[in-house]
C-alpha cells in the first residue's frame, strides 16, 4: 500500500490502533467506567486520583478526559455547557434553534393512531434562541454483499413500522428508489461499505429527539438510550427488507446486504459504540466560536488544525400547524483552514490544573460542528499527550506548559500545528457541500461520487 487511505474496514482500524498500543507498552484497561458519583478525588484544584466502578483507584500526575461525554471532567468540577447558545451569545449567525426545514405534506404526521413516532409536539421556539437541545446519534454500521460474510439484519424487539412511514410519500415520488438514495454509503474494501445517515432525509439512520438526554444521563439511562437508537437502526433495514410499502426492488436490493461475520465478532457485527455526535463541551478561559473558524483562524499557541465544514445533523423531527413534518437543527458552511490554540484544552487555572480535555474542548455549539472529527481529535489527542508528559515532567500545572517548546516538539513528530506549516494550501481547503442557507450544493445523489472522488474523511 502507498500512500494514507482513508477508507478501512472496522476490524483493520482497531488492529492498527492495537498494534500503536503494543509497540509503545500502553497498557489498555477495557469496561472500567468511572464511578458515576464521587469518582474523583481532589487537592487543591488537582485531581489526586478517580475510582471506578469496580471500585479500582487510579492515581497519576496528568489526566486527560479524551471521551465524547466529558465524565472526568465534569466530576472533576470543570466548567461546561451543553447544546446550543443563542445568536446574541457569542455573536454567531447559526447559533441556537434553526429555521424549520419542512417536508412538505402536511398532514403526513398523523396516522389513523395519532401522531407518528419521533416526532416532537412541543412549542418551537424562536429563531436563533439558546436551548439543551444536541444533534441526532446514530450507529455508524459496515454492511457487506458478500453472500459467504453476511448476516441477516434481524427485527428488532417492540419492532413498529410506524417509525418509518414517513417514507411513503418518498416511495410514492420515487417508485425506483434505490439504497443509495436513503442512506450515505462510503465504499470500503472486500465488499463493505460505511454506513452514514443522509443528509436532509426525513426518514433515515438518525434517531431524532432520541440523543438529547444522553451526555449526562447515568450509565444505566445511557444504555437505554443506545438501545432504542440499535432498535430504531435495526428497525429501518427490517422495515426496508419485509414491507410491503416499500417497492420490491428495493426491499430486494436492502436483502443483499447484511451485517459481516469477520467484523465486531464479540457483538454479532454490531458497532460497539454509539454514534455520539455531541456531549458536553467544556467552558476554558477561551472558547472557540465560528469566528475563530471563519476570521480570526491564527493562533499563537496553536498546537493542531481544523478545515472540516460547519456540519450539524438536524436535531429534531417537529409536527408543525398543518400537520407536516420539519426538521430542525442543520448548520452547514464552509470555514477556513483554522487553528486550534492549546488554550481551548485547558480548564480555568483556578478549576483544574492536572486535566486536559481534547475531545469535549472549550468551544461553541457552532464551533464544534467542524472540531467534530476524530481526526482533529487524533491530531489534540497527539497533543494533549505531549502536554501532558511535559507538565508531569517540569511539576507544572498544565495551564503553564510552554506552547512554544510544546509547537516546537510537535513539529518534529510531523504534527501540522499552523497554516504556514501547509505545503499547500489549495490542497487542504474543505469544500463544503452543504451552503451556508442548507441548500445542497450538488444533487444528493451526487454526493456519494463526489466524495469517493475527493477520497476525504467524512465523519458527518
Amino acid at each position: 500500500m502507498n500512500g494514507p487511505t482513508w477508507q478501512h474496514e472496522p476490524r483493520v482500524a482497531e488492529d492498527v490502533f492495537r498494534q500503536m498500543l503494543e509497540e509503545q507498552g500502553v497498557t489498555v484497561v477495557f469496561n472500567a467506567a468511572l464511578k458515576q458519583a464521587d469518582a474523583v478525588s481532589m487537592r487543591d484544584r488537582h485531581i489526586d486520583s478517580v475510582t471506578t466502578e469496580a471500585g479500582d483507584l487510579y492515581r497519576a500526575k496528568q489526566y486527560i478526559d479524551a471521551t465524547y461525554e466529558g465524565d472526568l471532567m465534569a466530576q472533576a468540577g470543570v466548567s461546561y455547557t451543553l447544546g446550543r447558545e443563542s445568536k446574541e451569545h457569542y455573536q454567531e449567525a447559526r447559533a441556537g434553534i434553526r429555521p424549520p426545514v419542512k417536508f412538505g405534506y402536511p398532514g403526513c404526521a398523523f396516522d389513523a393512531e395519532g401522531l407518528l413516532p419521533d416526532i416532537d409536539d412541543g412549542p418551537y421556539g424562536e429563531i436563533g434562541e439558546a436551548d439543551h437541545r444536541i444533534m441526532a446519534y446514530t450507529f455508524r454500521l459496515c454492511l457487506t454483499n458478500d453472500p459467504d460474510n453476511r448476516m441477516p439484519i434481524e427485527k428488532p424487539d417492540g419492532y413498529d413500522p410506524r417509525r418509518y412511514a414517513l417514507l411513503q410519500p418518498v416511495f410514492d415520488a420515487r417508485p425506483d428508489a434505490k439504497l443509495d438514495d436513503l442512506i450515505l454509503p462510503v465504499d470500503l474494501p472486500n465488499r463493505k461499505i460505511d454506513v452514514n445517515n443522509r443528509p436532509g432525509l426525513i426518514v433515515s439512520t438518525n434517531l431524532h429527539n432520541g440523543s438529547w438526554d444522553y451526555p449526562e444521563a447515568d450509565y444505566q439511562t445511557r444504555r437505554e438510550i443506545s438501545k432504542e437508537h440499535e432498535s430504531y437502526v435495526r428497525g429501518f433495514f427490517y422495515f426496508l427488507t419485509h414491507d410491503p410499502s416499500v417497492p420490491q426492488s428495493l426491499r430486494e436490493e436492502v436483502g443483499r446486504w447484511g451485517l459481516p461475520a469477520d467484523e465486531f465478532q464479540d457483538t454479532g457485527g454490531w458497532p460497539h459504540q454509539l454514534y455520539v455526535r455531541a456531549g458536553r463541551r467544556m467552558v476554558g478561559d477561551y472558547v472557540l466560536t465560528a469566528n475563530d473558524l471563519l476570521k480570526d483562524t491564527s493562533k499563537t499557541d496553536a498546537i493542531a488544525m481544523g478545515s472540516y465544514f460547519l456540519d450539524s445533523h438536524r436535531t429534531r423531527r417537529i409536527v408543525m400547524p398543518d400537520g407536516d413534518v420539519a426538521t430542525e437543527g442543520g448548520v452547514g458552511g464552509e470555514v477556513n483552514p483554522y487553528d486550534i490554540p492549546y488554550r481551548a484544552m485547558t480548564p480555568k487555572a483556578r478549576e483544574c490544573g492536572n486535566l486536559l480535555v481534547p475531545v469535549c474542548l472549550s468551544s461553541s455549539g457552532v464551533a464544534w460542528c467542524s472540531l467534530r472529527m476524530e481526526p482533529v481529535f487524533m491530531a489534540l489527542g497527539h497533543s494533549a499527550g505531549l502536554a501532558a508528559t511535559m507538565a508531569a515532567r517540569s511539576g507544572t500545572d498544565v495551564q503553564d506548559v510552554d506552547t512554544q517548546v510544546l509547537k516546537q516538539r510537535l513539529l518534529i513528530q510531523k504534527q501540522v500545528i499552523g497554516q504556514t506549516d501547509l505545503p499547500n494550501m489549495k490542497e487542504h481547503q474543505h469544500t463544503s457541500l452543504i451552503a451556508p442557507d442548507l441548500t445542497p450544493v450538488v444533487e444528493t445523489k451526487d454526493i456519494n461520487a463526489l466524495k469517493r472522488k475527493s477520497q476525504k474523511p467524512m465523519r458527518s
